[in-house]
């Protein structure tokens, strides 16, 4: 692998793959704090929407978000097989930024048109990007995990600031307003992009500019021990649907609640802006502020943690990740008990929810993608990525589905419910944990001759050194 040129102990590649999915995260949570909102607004109200019931809207963003996510098993295919990684992140780019302008036009069909555009885009950009992240350090390489924290890091800058911006740009002006702005975000996305080619040579490149040894890589069959981590990655994206499909009740049934049933007045007016009550899309923006927050303090503990010798593999982190945030709908159980006794829920139960998804996503979310690249043949690598956002994909359906429930079961159940079988789910996972590590055949251990030799951690990079 040929060396690279590094700013603070990393890539300089990885930066540029740091804002290109900052803009773009910016522009997808962008318009999911908005989205749900607008169809269910009234088509006569001052800021009219599509006067949609809150079951049709939970429904089309289920879908929606899953197909998004489904979809990147086709764009990791392609990738894999035609276009390879860095040109195929490159036209899912550019069909984004046409999907996203589209949704500035008040129509339905450009609605429509608008939604397939961003669902073909964001298929073949999010798996390819992340698999190009990987592909910047050599297997054994302890810096890895660190690269895909920072990574993760500027997706939760984009979307922290999205929900700020576009949440009350597409509240207070205009819903097709705050899809435009999310549209720019993309544009400008894709001109780091297109900048940082230079810093990108030899990542994700298409099968006729592999070398001879990546060719004869991709041409031979599974070996034993790669079935067996095949088998094991199954099992890491059956915790994954689990996961996403609890946690994307932000985007939907938590997003409503927040709206019609959390009181949301300051007792003051915020200057400048003129609002004296916090518009339901800037809560959108809490786990992405925790995330920025939290993520160094999280991964520290996890450094720490593993040199006291204690159990700190990634099937382990993410079946903690899944306990803690399940435990964080407790705190949505008690937002409906206060709302059914009062009429209305505080907000500082919602703060203490996304708090606790928070932590459980930082233990989950940015592990599993570096696991994903530690285990998948080199022949499917940008495929399995995409197996995994599927499973995010259907792990979103499935949040639509229960969403779309709670019409009925009732939104104490509903949180309550999440809470207990996310809890099983990750006792299982921990019971089973021996065996399945037996299966990853030592994939995670630190090979000795790498750029970084220190222990794994996943500090947010090294300093430079003097």
């Amino acid at each position: 692998m040929q060396q690279r040129d590094e700013l603070w102990g990393h890539p300089k590649g990885l930066y540029i793959l740091f804002f290109t999915e900052l803009w773009e995260r910016f522009s997808y949570y962008g318009m999911r704090a908005i989205l749900v909102l607008f169809l269910i607004s009234s088509v006569n109200g001052d800021n009219p929407g599509f006067g949609w019931d809150e079951g049709d809207a939970i429904s089309l963003y289920g879908t929606y978000t899953a197909l998004v996510y489904i979809l990147s098993i086709a764009g990791g295919w392609v990738a894999d097989k035609f276009w390879g990684q860095k040109r195929t992140v490159l036209i899912g780019g550019i069909l984004l930024c046409f999907g996203r302008g589209i949704l500035a036009v008040e129509a339905l069909w450009a609605f429509y048109a608008g939604l397939a555009l961003i669902v073909l885009g964001v298929g073949g950009l999010k798996p390819n990007i992340s698999t190009m992240v990987g592909g910047l350090y050599p297997p054994g390489d302890d810096r890895r995990d660190k690269g895909f924290t920072i990574f993760y890091i500027g997706i939760n800058l984009g979307a922290f600031l999205s929900a700020l911006v576009v949440g009350y740009v597409g509240e207070v002006h205009g819903w097709h307003y705050g899809f435009g702005l999310a549209g720019i975000g993309m544009v400008i996305g894709q001109v780091v992009y297109m900048w940082g080619q230079k810093f990108l040579k030899g990542i994700g490149e298409a099968t006729q500019d592999m070398t001879p040894a990546e060719k004869e890589a991709k041409k031979r069959p599974l070996t034993e021990v790669e079935k067996d981590r095949m088998k094991v990655m199954g099992i890491s994206f059956a915790l994954i649907v689990v996961f996403w499909g609890a946690f994307e009740q932000a985007g939907g049934l938590m997003n409503i609640y927040t709206a019609q049933k959390t009181d949301l007045s300051l007792g003051f007016t915020i200057p400048f802006i003129d609002i004296n009550a916090i518009p339901a899309s800037w809560f959108q923006s809490v786990n992405a502020f925790f995330i920025i927050t939290l993520g160094l303090p999280i991964a520290s503990f996890w450094y720490w943690w593993k040199r006291q010798g204690k159990e700190s593999s990634s099937l382990f982190k993410m079946a903690i990740g899944v306990l803690i945030m399940g435990w964080g709908f407790l705190f949505m159980t008690a937002a409906s008990m206060q709302y059914e006794a009062e009429g209305s829920s505080a907000m500082y139960w919602l703060v203490l929810a996304y708090l606790f998804h928070t932590i459980g996503e930082l233990c989950a979310s940015p592990v599993a993608l570096s696991f994903i690249t530690k285990l998948a043949p080199l022949k499917y690598a940008s495929l399995m990525m995409g197996v995994y956002f599927a499973a995010t994909g259907v792990g979103n359906k499935l949040a639509g589905w229960i969403g779309e429930y709670s019409q009925t079961a009732g939104e104490f159940e509903i949180f309550t419910g999440i809470a207990v079988f996310c809890t099983v789910i990750a006792l299982l996972v921990i019971a089973l944990l021996k065996p399945l590590k037996r299966l990853t055949h030592g994939a995670e251990e630190i090979k000795q001759g790498t750029a970084n030799e220190e222990q794994e951690g996943f500090e947010l990079a090294d300093k430079p050194q003097v």
